[in-house]
This record gives structure tokens, C-alpha cells and sequence, in this order.
């Protein structure tokens, strides 16, 4: 694909989008490409965690404006243009496996909401933040009003949605947006020591945790105690938690986390490997 690239590096998915000389702004065939490649991390077993970046300058500048409808019509041509072309961003974020948002440059509009819908975000020291899209008499949009408030908070959400102000590395750290701020040569390197640090953890696990996070912010303590108590009971089941109580009883190293990685990630390399090539960390998921 064009738009969008895909390089497996042994346990991890580094997923690119690959419009450099746009700033890699979304127009509807990037987001057809993000979909596409997100069901082939999904079909990979051996895939256990995502990085997703931009290719050159910047990690994405938001929708593609050349794109968008003006004149007659335009109302229900914009809403459908986003109503109908939502799966891909409802597959990022419903993905049943970590992923890290390596934002570099600009990360603007809907790039700013693209970063939000990672599970985590290690921004380059040149990462700048912004929700756009008042600037052009839009309202903010891929996900922008339901992932933000859930960061910063309602008010801080507000002030950043309808202010339009831009968003430092540092200040979107000390916001919570981003968990790591590293140099900008050292990035993809660094969130994929991080995201490979996932890769000896248990993938019911991880997914079933996914879900229950995902819900708890809409429902109540009784129905996410059932959803936890559902979950542990297919936790329990799993090849995974069997063979790390037997290590457990016998008082040996589990394998994760990994030595060396406490949340941060270690400097690592590893080869590229073809989409559905068989990985030495194939296992149950």
C-alpha cells in the first residue's frame, strides 16, 4: 500500500503512513489503507504489539483540506464522509493489543486524535499538538470530543478543543497525552523497545484488559466487576496463566516483564520479517 506501510519487526507492527509530502493528512484512501492493515495485524497471531508513525516531517497534519467537500451539498456530503468512514478509527481503537503512537513533528486535527486513539504516545522532542479544526470553522472529529476528556479531563479538554493552541512534547506529557518524551532520532527506535516489551505478555490478557478499560468509562462498578469476573474466568483457562503458575509455585522468572523494561523500553533491534511469516513468538492467543 501506498498510503500507508506495514514492517513486522518480530513481535511488533510498525505501521507508517506513508504521505510524507502532505504532512500524511487523511484523506478517505489513507483511512481505507489504516483499515486494511489493521486486519492484518489482527490476523497475525505473532503480532503482539503496534507502533504506529508518519513517514518525513511530521507524524500527521490532520484531514487532507484539498479533499473535503465545499459548495452545494457540502452538509451531508461532510457527514458522510466521516459517518461512513469511521470503521478504521473504531479498529485502532478497539484493537485487541497494545499500541504506541510514535508522533514526531506535527501531530494537528485529526493527527491530534489519531495519537489520542494509541494506548500509548512517545513523542519525539519536536512533537507539536494542536486540535485544529476551529481554525476552519470545523468541530473537532475522528473520536476528538470522547478520547480527550478521558486524558486531560472536561475542562482541560475544552480549553485545548476550543482554544486551538498548540501543545509542546513537554506540556502534553505533563498532561498525560504523552507518557515519554525522547529525541527525535532515537523515536521509532525507542516506542518499539517499549511496544516489544508487550510481547511476552499474555494476549488474552492484554485484549481482555483492553475491553474492560474501554467500557468502564461508560458504565457502572457492578457491570465492570461482572466483566472482570467474566474475564478472569477465560484468563484462568488460558496455556499462558497455567504455565506462569507452574513457573510461579516453583519460584522461577516469569517472562514478563522482561528484564530491562520497566514501562520505558530498552533500546532493541530485530529483523524484518514478511506479513504472515511464522515468528518464534508464535503462540496462544
Amino acid at each position: 500500500m501506498s498510503t500507508v506501510t506495514l514492517d513486522l519487526l518480530d513481535c511488533v507492527a510498525l505501521v507508517t503512513l506513508n504521505r510524507p509530502e502532505q504532512l500524511n493528512a487523511l484523506d478517505l484512501e489513507v483511512r481505507h489503507d489504516i483499515d486494511d492493515v489493521l486486519a492484518r495485524v489482527r490476523s497475525d497471531a505473532a503480532v503482539r504489539a503496534v507502533v504506529l508513525t508518519g513517514a518525513g516531517r511530521a507524524f500527521c497534519a490532520g484531514g487532507d483540506v484539498r479533499s473535503m467537500p465545499t459548495g452545494s451539498g457540502a452538509a451531508e456530503a461532510g457527514r458522510r464522509r466521516l459517518a461512513d468512514h469511521t470503521q478504521w478509527l473504531e479498529a485502532l481503537i478497539g484493537l485487541d493489543r497494545p499500541v504506541v503512537a510514535a508522533v514526531h513533528g506535527a501531530a494537528y486535527g485529526a493527527g491530534f486524535s489519531l495519537a489520542l486513539a494509541a494506548d500509548f504516545v512517545v513523542a519525539a522532542s519536536n512533537a507539536r499538538f494542536c486540535a485544529s479544526f476551529p481554525r476552519l470553522g470545523l468541530v473537532p472529529d475522528c473520536g476528538a470530543h470522547w478520547l480527550l476528556p478521558r486524558v486531560v479531563g472536561m475542562q482541560r479538554a475544552r480549553e485545548i478543543l476550543f482554544t486551538t493552541r498548540e501543545l509542546g512534547a513537554i506540556e502534553a506529557r505533563d498532561l498525560g497525552i504523552v507518557l515519554q518524551v525522547v529525541e527525535a532520532p532515537t523515536l521509532v527506535e525507542r516506542a518499539v523497545a517499549f511496544a516489544r516489551g508487550f510481547c511476552e505478555a499474555s494476549p488474552m490478557s492484554m485484549a481482555l484488559s483492553k475491553e474492560i478499560l474501554r467500557s468502564a468509562w461508560t458504565t457502572d462498578l457492578h457491570t465492570v466487576l461482572g466483566m472482570e469476573a467474566s474475564a478472569q474466568g477465560i484468563a484462568f483457562s488460558t496455556d499462558y496463566h497455567q504455565a506462569a503458575a507452574a513457573r510461579f509455585r516453583a519460584r522461577e522468572t516469569q517472562p514478563f516483564p522482561p528484564a530491562g523494561w520497566s514501562g520505558r523500553g530498552v533500546a532493541s533491534e530485530a529483523p524484518i520479517r514478511s506479513p504472515g511469516a511464522p515468528s518464534a513468538s508464535d503462540g496462544e492467543r
